[in-house]
């Protein structure tokens, strides 16, 4: 069976349709567990309206992924940002052969900018081994306990996770992650991505991850 984590902050309006997704395959789902950090938009009601089990969790993505992970038990974890949906055909998508699996981002807005930016980060997961979280993981908790899980870290705890899980146990899934294009509508086409490849490389060499969340808010 499969456990689905979600981490929440202020997600009141895109949750339900996150959860919604996750319908067509609640003949695989065991538990969904919501790991809250603080919201004050009614985000908690909203997940158990949608038939989330909810947890209160120290505020940052690493801390209220690994809480949520430790709230769990089923065989196989899915970890997914409360802003993506699944398509419909992720049930079939998912593989036993004891690796790390990741969706296909798509942006859910028609501007060529959402489309430059699904293919950078496409080809990022799969040249590199560097999927990030808005594209979903799905991996065995064997294999999550194995690397450590995830990291009490307020930026990058993806990028931190499959760096130790490796490129060579990470595949991609034939499916597509649907996440919201907000913050590129806010911040840019261009802006943003910079922004986020500043940031990663700052990370691949050292700086840690307290200094650059300033940089990253």
């Amino acid at each position: 069976m499969l456990a689905v984590v979600i981490p929440t902050l202020n997600a009141a309006s895109g949750l339900p349709a996150t959860l919604e997704s996750l319908a067509v395959g609640q003949g695989q789902i065991g538990e969904i567990v919501v790991a809250d950090g603080g919201s004050s938009d009614g985000t908690q009601a909203v997940a158990e309206a949608g038939g989330a089990r909810v947890i209160e969790a120290s505020r940052g993505r690493g801390s209220q992924l690994r809480a949520g992970a430790a709230a769990t038990t089923a065989s196989r974890l899915l970890f997914l940002h409360a802003d993506s949906r699944l398509g419909r055909d992720w049930p079939d998508a998912l593989r036993e052969d004891g690796r790390a699996g990741w969706f296909r981002l798509r942006l859910d807005d028609p501007e060529p900018g959402a489309r430059r930016v699904e293919r950078l980060a496409n080809w990022r997961a799969r040249r590199f081994g560097l999927p990030y979280g808005d594209q979903g993981l799905v991996l065995p908790r064997a294999l999550y306990h194995e690397v450590g899980g995830y990291r009490d870290m307020p930026l990058m705890e993806d990028v931190d996770l499959v760096r130790r899980i490796g490129r060579r146990r990470l595949v991609e899934l034939d499916a597509e992650a649907l996440t919201s294009a907000a913050r590129y509508r806010r911040d840019g086409y261009w802006r943003r991505p910079l922004r986020n490849l500043a940031c990663l490389s700052l990370f691949l060499a050292g700086m840690a991850p307290e200094r650059l969340l300033r940089l990253y808010e």
